[in-house]
């Protein structure tokens, strides 16, 4: 795997790691040791699979989350998703473990911890179909982008966001925050937009889109959304 990746992962772990103990105010907590561990194992693992399986896709993801050309509205989405995501992690060290403020079972952090696992093994299904998965919303002409309808697309339009949305409220289970619960609402509705207004510009740029839309009726959760 290139080392670009290695530091990035690296990098992403330290920041984590500090934003989520640093609300917490204590490096005894079992759960973020736990959730931080399964979370980049999981991360790494897809990566070093993607770096040779499909080095062009890693090169892509690999690229800046703000780019030339990429429309306002997904700077805008992007910028607040981020943003809002590294205070989440810092509120939830606030929650649950520095004031206490929730209380939740302990069978709901195990099954925080098997959600982790599943939305994971989700978002590697999604990578292992979807080439074009760039970071950012745009038509990658240069790459041959086509529409795909297999896998997890076959399902839902958007498997990649599903999977993020479980994997935040997963890690909110384990991390026993039901305040990083309510926040995971808002970071769903952002990811919930993205998937919105990403779909109008495929329909105007891909084709075939509008076909595969109309065959695949949910976005997120199948018989949902």
């Amino acid at each position: 795997m290139p080392r670009k990746a290695w530091v990035a992962i690296g990098v992403e772990f330290v920041v984590f790691g500090a934003l989520i103990f640093g609300g917490a105010g204590t490096l005894a907590w079992p759960q973020a040791w736990v959730m931080l561990g399964v979370f980049f194992l999981c991360s790494g693992t897809i990566t070093a699979t993607i770096a040779r399986t499909d080095p062009a896709l890693l090169e892509e993801r690999m690229k800046p989350p703000l780019q030339k050309g990429q429309p306002i509205w997904d700077r805008v989405t992007i910028a607040f998703v981020g943003s809002a995501f590294l205070g989440w992690l810092c509120l939830m060290g606030l929650d649950a473990k520095r004031f206490g403020w929730s209380e939740m079972p302990l069978w709901l952090n195990f099954a925080g911890a098997a959600g982790i696992l599943l939305a994971y093994g989700l978002i590697y299904s999604v990578f292992r179909e979807n080439t074009y998965l760039a970071p950012v919303v745009r038509f990658q002409a240069e790459r041959g982008h086509r529409v795909v309808s297999s896998g997890p697309y076959a399902y839902v339009r958007h498997p990649m966001y599903a999977g993020a949305v479980g994997l935040i409220f997963s890690m909110a289970l384990l991390l026993g925050s039901w305040a990083g619960v309510a926040g995971a609402l808002v970071l769903a509705a952002g990811f919930a937009l993205r998937g919105v207004l990403e779909e109008r510009m495929l329909m105007r740029a891909l084709d075939g889109y509008s076909d595969y839309a109309a065959r695949v009726r949910y976005r997120l959760i199948p018989g949902i959304w």
